[in-house]
């Protein structure tokens, strides 16, 4: 992997920023990590903390590369998520950052049955929808680019411990939309390697798409653990396609 700039900030070192920061200290760059406390696990680990309008940080790093990977449930409509991804893209921009990807859900495609692609139509159903949609206008407006990630399994979210025995309130015929920790790392550092030829916004979908119930019960089975239920039986199909992101000589690695 070519790294000609070795400097990043990952926004949100939760689950998936805190796996791209040790990806990215194995790679030999330089890394800062935020997370809420002043108290650092980690020694990449820096406090950006917004509260009533006011940003507490110690950020630090110039002419890096910016990557908001706050996850999707702090966009919950009482959060202040948008409010804090603004102040972020403001220190980035005060830091001189080299470029900002935003780490975005393919849940703000509509939830109808149907193909979807980067040039698919945005209309927002939900409030949900509308603040995903929202951030990405903020960070393509600045000059960022966005990366629509599907459902995320990898270590310590495995399928077939979340869902097993439980009821769920979908269809088992319903296709899913995954993709592996990994290879949402991969493709981070290919948008960050093609950042000139890069377009502003690229799925991140495994294009295996199996029935939710073909899926789970595989899972659960690998697991030894009971399949989960499902409340309807409806054939579903809303597929997103993650195919554009190959041109930046990307590859879908890991199984979902």
């Amino acid at each position: 992997m070519v790294n000609f700039d070795n400097k990043i900030v990952v926004l949100g070192a939760g689950w998936l920023g805190q796996a791209l920061c040790f990806e990215a200290k194995k790679l030999q760059w330089d890394v800062q990590g935020t997370h809420r406390s002043s108290e650092h696990q980690f020694d990449f680990h820096r406090q950006f903390l917004l509260e009533q309008g006011k940003v507490k940080h110690d950020v630090s790093l110039e002419n890096a590369w910016w990557v908001c990977a706050i996850p999707p449930r702090s966009r919950q409509q009482q959060s202040n998520y948008l409010e804090t991804l603004n102040a972020g893209l403001a220190l980035a921009d005060s830091l001189h950052c080299k470029g900002f990807i935003l780490c975005s859900s393919t849940g703000v495609y509509a939830n109808d049955n149907g193909l979807y692609n980067e040039a698919s139509i945005i209309e927002c159903q939900t409030d949900r929808q509308q603040q995903l949609y929202d951030a990405e206008q903020a960070v393509l407006k600045a000059g960022g680019k966005v990366l629509r990630l599907a459902g995320l399994v990898g270590p310590q979210r495995e399928p077939g411990q979340f869902v097993a025995g439980k009821e769920l309130s979908s269809s088992s015929e319903q296709i899913v939309n995954m993709v592996h920790q990994q290879d949402v790392i991969n493709a981070i550092f290919s948008v960050i390697t093609h950042w000139p030829v890069a377009q502003s916004v690229y799925n991140v979908v495994n294009p295996d798409h199996p029935t939710k119930a073909d899926y789970y019960r595989e899972k659960c089975r690998e697991k030894g653990n009971p399949a989960p239920t499902f409340t309807s039986n409806e054939v579903g199909e809303r597929i997103i396609n993650g195919e554009a992101i190959k041109a930046l000589n990307f590859s879908y690695q890991h199984a979902i």
